[in-house]
């Protein structure tokens, strides 16, 4: 189901841009939760129950299935993001990089944003049932989609072979709310301290 279209002139424009990320998914291996928790905290990142993310100084971990978090971080060289936790990992948990697998996008304009990604998304986005902090799992527009709730707008992950498609959505849905493509963002910015 669609939203209805806007009427009125655009109060606030919403703004996509892409977030160059390393993208990281690290699933505990039977009984050894508690052992990752530790040492995700000893990196600094505490990892959230499912539905939930946890915003920290340039990183973020989002947990949108049982066990499994996706952790971001600032792009570095090459496959050292995944060196680093799979060598904090070893024998408690699984570490693979999903960083070419995944597109990350970030879209901020108030509550226009929420009813931009209304007209494509299933999910409830109003701030009552999806607040900030929030992270789920859901097609939009029939691409896979991962949604996260952060202080500042939205954080927006789909498979790069979709990315391109997904972004032309977004450009197209969102001319009503004066959608503007703005210059990469960090992960850092985006992020903001201890929301789970």
């Amino acid at each position: 189901m669609s939203a209805p279209e806007r009427e009125g002139p655009v109060v606030c424009g919403v703004q996509l841009s892409s977030c160059p990320a390393d993208i990281i998914e690290i699933a505990a291996f039977r009984g050894r939760t508690g052992d990752l928790e530790r040492v995700a905290l000893g990196r600094g990142v505490r990892l959230p129950p499912t539905g939930r993310a946890f915003f920290a100084r340039d990183r973020l971990a989002l947990c949108i299935r049982p066990q499994r978090w996706l952790l971001l971080t600032p792009p570095g060289e090459s496959g050292a993001a995944l060196a680093v936790w799979q060598g904090a990992c070893a024998g408690i948990a699984a570490a693979i990089d999903l960083s070419s697998a995944l597109a990350a996008l970030h879209l901020v304009g108030g509550s226009e944003v929420r009813e931009l990604l209304a007209r494509g998304c299933r999910l409830d986005l109003d701030p009552e049932a999806f607040p900030v902090g929030c992270a789920a799992a859901s097609p939009m527009v029939q691409v896979a989609a991962i949604i996260a709730a952060l202080p500042a707008g939205f954080l927006l992950l789909t498979p790069s072979s979709t990315a391109r498609h997904f972004r032309e959505w977004l450009s197209s849905a969102g001319e009503p709310f004066g959608l503007t493509r703005r210059a990469d963002v960090t992960v850092g910015a985006v992020s903001a301290p201890g929301v789970a």
